[in-house]
């Protein structure tokens, strides 16, 4: 998992990929701990609902940034 804040009012990014699910929906869970903006990469064909179904259960909003790319905000 690569996780870094270049930029302070960006988003942290969440490099999930080849990671299998449940992973990174963990590892955004983690994120979300100490972050308000994440930027998640997953290619994990389930990780789309699996990031839905974490968010709709804690109150996050989710936007889909294309293939393989969520943007998560609390």
């Amino acid at each position: 998992m690569a996780s870094d804040r270049a930029d302070e009012a960006g988003p942290v990014i969440v490099d999930a990929r080849g990671m299998r699910c449940p992973w990174p929906a963990l590892r955004l869970a983690r994120a979300m701990r100490g972050a308000s903006d994440v930027r998640l990469i997953a290619d994990d064909p389930q990780a789309g609902r699996e990031i839905a179904a974490l968010a709709a259960e804690q109150g996050w909003t989710v936007e889909s940034e294309g293939a393989e790319r969520w943007r998560v905000r609390r």
